[in-house]
């Protein structure tokens, strides 16, 4: 009996020792300290990489540093002291994008003869889209061992946008009853070539580009603006000085809106009362959507970054 209480007090003894352990051999800390800042990735391409050492697959791909999520948010850490730490997301995109596609030139006579080419126009689309996220909280850590438990709040904020604008190379031109002034057909196929409407090729997936004789020459989405607030508990191991693979998860409220959209038409016709053709332009408004939830990690909608997701940090 003596033994055995001799051995189980040798084990809790020897199992303090090396929980107390805090630092290398090398004497590197384990352990974030105050002044330390932090950065996070995705830890599932890393721990993929190692476990296809022990599975059947064919290929086993090197590791990406990979965003938390497909907004791409930045997420960081600075260590007030060895127990609080201030966090932060930040998304900030901006992106842009062209299609630039001949047609024919519809104000001149095709020209046959071999090798001249037809007089040729170009339509072009532009495409833009714009987000920005930021999110800030606060982080409270428990442990004495490795292995670190935090909890916390965060507050969060996201923006975005997208504008579509199209210029076309033939300009509408009224129905005159001169057979010399040109009269280009809203309806043409090659009017919306690259840009979708009808079954041209190219379509960048807008449809309703074409509505009886008017066309699209903008359209932009009404913004949409999110935030909420989320509660969040968590853990980390640090397998190596500064460097740890953890998660967390949270439960929070959020509530988005998205404004009214805006498309503009140009188009030719007679209006009411008058005796001709004219060109004119028109903006149509859409309608405005809001959303509200409240639940279980990210139910708190895209005002944040990492939730619930696996994670390794490096501390610096």
């Amino acid at each position: 009996m003596k033994k055995s209480i001799a051995l189980v007090a040798m084990a809790f003894g020897v199992t303090s020792a090396f929980a107390q352990d805090l630092t290398s051999k090398k004497g590197e800390p384990f352990l974030p300290e105050a002044g330390d800042y932090a950065v996070s990735v995705d830890a599932t391409p890393f721990l993929q990489y190692v476990g296809n050492f022990f599975g059947k697959t064919s290929t086993n791909f090197a590791p990406t540093w990979n965003f938390f999520t497909q907004n791409q948010t930045i997420t960081g850490k600075y260590f007030k002291d060895a127990n609080n730490a201030y966090r932060a997301s930040v998304n900030l995109g901006f992106a842009s994008a062209s299609v630039k596609n001949q047609v024919a030139d519809r104000t001149v006579p095709a020209v046959n003869a071999y090798p001249t080419a037809d007089p040729m126009q170009e339509n072009v689309w532009k495409n833009s889209t714009s987000s920005i996220g930021l999110s800030v909280g606060l982080e409270k850590r428990k442990g004495k061992t490795r292995l670190q438990g935090f909890y916390g709040a965060d507050a969060g904020i996201w923006f975005s946008s997208t504008k579509n604008k199209f210029t076309y190379g033939n300009g509408l031109v009224a129905t005159s009853t001169s057979t010399a002034a040109p009269i280009v057909d809203v309806t043409a196929a090659d009017q919306f070539a690259g840009f979708g409407g009808g079954a041209n090729v190219g379509n960048p997936g807008i449809t309703g580009m074409t509505s009886s004789n008017a066309r699209m020459t903008e359209m932009k989405s009404g913004a949409t603006i999110s935030f909420g607030v989320r509660a969040f508990i968590g853990a980390e191991y640090f397998v190596a000085p500064k460097i740890s693979i953890g998660g967390e998860f949270g439960w929070g409220i959020g509530y988005s809106m998205t404004g009214k959209s805006k498309t503009t038409w140009e188009s030719f016709g007679a209006a009411a009362g008058a005796t001709s053709d004219s060109v004119g332009e028109t903006t149509i408004e859409g309608g405005k959507s809001s959303s509200f939830s409240l639940g279980t990690d990210n139910k708190s909608g895209a005002a944040f970054g990492p939730t619930g997701t696996l994670r390794l940090g490096f501390h610096f």
